[in-house]
């Protein structure tokens, strides 16, 4: 992926972001079925949104996302907001588990970083292999 430059009515932008957030606890929770949904779901939301989704990955206590073509008018803080949310509220709906071992799904905090410092290739590279770690 190369510089690829968004626009909306009034702002040309460039936006990529690595956004990693954790189950409340750090608690490993997102094993098969539920890492399979969340992926799910985010997908769905990152559509909804407008916002590309380039690389996830779903570890037991942790999740990494490459987020680009993030509006900076809506904020990356609202796209987190609004995947943390509904993700944590259909995951506790659908899976009895979680409602029983933890209060909420997610921590109220989160990782983000722009990825300007590094080739995209570079992060999307070791987002990819979390799993071989």
């Amino acid at each position: 992926m190369g510089r690829e430059i968004e626009s909306n009515s009034n702002v040309a932008f460039d936006c990529k972001y690595h956004v990693v957030w954790c189950p409340k606890y750090r608690r490993k929770v997102l094993v098969a079925p539920v890492d399979a949904r969340l992926k799910e779901i985010v997908r769905g939301m990152c559509a909804e949104l407008r916002v590309q989704m380039v690389e996830m990955e779903v570890m037991p206590d942790h999740v990494h996302l490459l987020l680009a073509a993030v509006d900076p008018q809506f904020g990356i803080h609202r796209v987190v907001k609004a995947i943390k949310g509904r993700s944590s509220r259909l995951l506790r709906q659908e899976f009895a588990a979680l409602r029983t071992r933890l209060p909420t799904l997610w921590t109220h905090s989160y990782f983000v970083a722009t990825t300007g410092g590094a080739p995209l290739a570079v992060i999307k590279r070791y987002i990819e292999r979390q799993k071989e770690v």
